[in-house]
């Protein structure tokens, strides 16, 4: 009796396991980035603040914001994010973000300056170009609360990135997300060894 009753649990489990296994794979073939909040499906992109997730759509002035699909129009394009190149935007005069909330005439200062984050195994190095980030943020939006301004102070990795935190604060939001699309946007920098073969 006890055997039938064992071999009863298991059968069930099985079959309950396969069920899991089953309807995962289905989810999966929808949407297979469907676990990644920074890699949603084109239709989800830009939507009116009403229906962004960050609005309160509860809010009585929410429909007066003006809906970024409106707002994008005429933005150099892009194939990722939230299809809209921001620097290519700003370096073209299709932007120009205003630097002080108060002071029209403010200027930014603008902070020429790469920091490459030399990265183990064949995957070129990162390089975070300061230049095309202080044309519209100040400093104090990174430093220090999520950048502490030293050399070897920030654990930055691939997955702290897509869990939104250090880079993906920003890139996944309302910068270009990472996807296998945009990695050469930051390991940028190629390997000493392979840029010798190459002039070899």
């Amino acid at each position: 009796m006890r055997i039938i009753t064992q071999l009863k649990k298991i059968y069930f489990g099985v079959i309950a396991g396969c069920f899991i296994i089953v309807m995962s794979v289905s989810v999966m073939a929808e949407n297979p980035n469907s676990f990644n909040r920074l890699m949603k499906s084109p239709l989800e992109k830009n939507l009116p603040p009403s229906r962004d997730g960050i609005h309160d759509p509860l809010l009585e002035g929410v429909n007066l914001l003006q809906s970024p699909q409106k707002a994008f129009i005429g933005l150099v394009p892009d194939k990722s994010g939230n299809y809209v190149d921001w620097v290519q935007s700003l370096t073209t005069g299709k932007i120009n973000p205003r630097y002080d909330r108060i002071d029209f005439d403010a200027k930014p200062m603008v902070m020429d300056l790469n920091i490459v984050r030399e990265v183990k195994g064949t995957m070129p190095d990162v390089v975070y170009p300061h230049a095309q980030h202080t044309e519209w943020l100040d400093c104090s939006n990174c430093h220090p609360s999520i950048f502490i301004p030293q050399k070897g102070a920030n654990q930055i990795s691939m997955a702290t990135i897509i869990m939104g935190q250090s880079c993906g604060i920003c890139h996944g939001k309302v910068a270009f997300p990472v996807t296998a699309k945009t990695c050469l946007r930051c390991h940028s920098k190629p390997k000493e060894k392979e840029t010798e073969s190459i002039k070899k």
